[in-house]
C-alpha cells in the first residue's frame, strides 16, 4: 500500500513536466521551474539506481554461490537504471536537445 502524501508534500512537487518544450526562457519563473523538474526527475532515477543497487548487493551477500542465478533479475534492472543514472543538470537538457 503506498504512502498517502500530504498536502504540504504535494505542493511542493513539480507541476510542470522535465523539459524545456514549450517553455518561454524570458520568463524566469517557468525557466526555474522547469529546471527543477529536471533535476528532481534526474535525481529519481539516481536514487531508484542506488535502491536496486543495494537490494543486489543483499542478494548477492545471502544467495553466496548461487547469485548468478537468483539475482539475475535484479543484476539486468540494474544494467538498464545505469544508462540514465547520472545527474546532469538543466545545462545538459538546455544543450543537447534530444526528440524522444
Amino acid at each position: 500500500m503506498p504512502t498517502p502524501e500530504s498536502e504540504a508534500f504535494k505542493a511542493q512537487k513539480p507541476t510542470v513536466p522535465p523539459t524545456f518544450d514549450g517553455v518561454d526562457y524570458d520568463d524566469t519563473v517557468a525557466f526555474k521551474a522547469a529546471q527543477d523538474a529536471i533535476i528532481r526527475e534526474q535525481w529519481v532515477k539516481s536514487m531508484m539506481a542506488r535502491l536496486v543497487r543495494e537490494e543486489m548487493s543483499k542478494c548477492y551477500y545471502r544467495e553466496g554461490v548461487n547469485h548468478l542465478e537468483k539475482c539475475g533479475r535484479l543484476r539486468d534492472r540494474y544494467f538498464e537504471l545505469l544508462k540514465e543514472a547520472k545527474v546532469k543538470g538543466p545545462r545538459f537538457e538546455q544543450q543537447n536537445y534530444i526528440p524522444k
